[in-house]
């Protein structure tokens, strides 16, 4: 037998050495929920051990975070007046601009700030966009997610991340940044963005469940691949920076199909639901917490991420993980 796979598997050195997939602490992006108030640090009973900060509450973890490694966050709003028009959503003083401007004071270019741009938590309804005869419209929410993207860029975030899936977004958001001096902020686009069951917890974290009906009509079904593909491609072509696949576990093989037709850096979302469902088995003593946490990271860079949205950063930087 000339040829024995084993060999290069027979010590910790040389498996270190031969290894195809590497993580690195630069890969990961910390989600974080920042709500309307002072003093606040509530937990989310859906999402064990993740909770919601006021913006003063915010600046404190954010610091203790950066003592690890944790430079790249990403913000959802929570707690502003729901309208069927989403006004607050584009409000100079909304909470995650306030949240970007008081990051941004404190620690500079230290802090990398990618906000959410998304409708769902803004809206009495609860979609991505507005509503007019019981149809999620596009274009005027596209209006409306532009207003909220340049609010952002004006507040100092140095990346902006819509998540809505309306058609054309990205060209109305482009546009409407470069039109207003905002040509260097960069777009990470949720391009590839799956109706999922994934979603549960995010939604009691954000205040942002629909009030009838599903996201269905916006969001890419399940079930198609090959549509996924168009996606990534519409958006790199309208001027996207970096896209998004959402969800990602359940989704390896989007991530590797969309890797394999652009040349753009290639996020992937590593959502509430995955997150929960390994916190719960391993609170439970029925999983190796760390061992499954750091399996999936590794197939999601295997699979071709180059950037991960976890909301497990935080625990593997604080417990050395990599």
């Amino acid at each position: 037998m000339n040829i024995r796979p084993r060999r290069l598997r027979k010590q910790p050195i040389i498996r270190e050495m031969v290894a195809e997939t590497r993580l690195s602490k630069d890969m990961f992006i910390y989600p974080y929920f920042v709500t309307k108030g002072s003093g606040l640090i509530q937990s989310i009973e859906a999402m064990p051990g993740i909770h919601r900060f006021s913006v003063d509450t915010l600046i404190k973890d954010v610091e203790q975070g950066l003592k690890v490694g944790v430079n790249k966050v990403l913000l959802f709003g929570v707690g502003e007046e729901k309208s069927e028009d989403a006004s607050s959503a584009h409000h100079d003083h909304s909470v995650v601009a306030e949240a970007v401007r008081q990051l941004k004071k404190q620690f500079g270019s230290d802090l990398y700030v990618i906000t959410d741009v998304c409708l769902c938590a803004y809206t009495t309804h609860g979609h991505c966009g507005v509503i007019e005869n019981d149809y999620v419209q596009n274009d005027p929410s596209v209006d409306i997610l532009a207003k909220m993207a340049l609010t952002h860029a004006r507040a100092g975030a140095d990346m902006v991340a819509p998540s809505d899936m309306m058609d054309g977004r990205i060209a109305g958001l482009r546009s409407y940044l470069d039109d207003n001096g905002y040509q260097d902020t960069p777009i990470m686009s949720y391009a590839v963005k799956f109706a999922s069951a994934y979603y549960g917890p995010f939604r009691e974290a954000a205040d942002s469940a629909p009030g009838k009906g599903d996201r269905k009509s916006y969001q890419m079904d399940f079930r198609n691949g090959r549509e996924a593909i168009r996606e990534a491609a519409l958006d790199e072509m309208e001027g996207a920076d970096i896209v998004m696949v959402k969800p990602a576990l359940a989704y390896l093989d989007i991530i590797r199909d969309v890797r394999q037709q652009t040349e753009l850096p290639v996020a992937c979302y590593n959502v509430s639901a995955e997150y929960t469902m390994v916190k719960l088995a391993a609170s439970a003593g029925l999983i190796d917490g760390q061992r499954i946490i750091m399996e999936n990271m590794h197939a999601f860079a295997r699979a071709g991420a180059d950037i991960v949205i976890t909301y497990h950063a935080r625990e593997i930087l604080e417990q050395q993980w990599l």
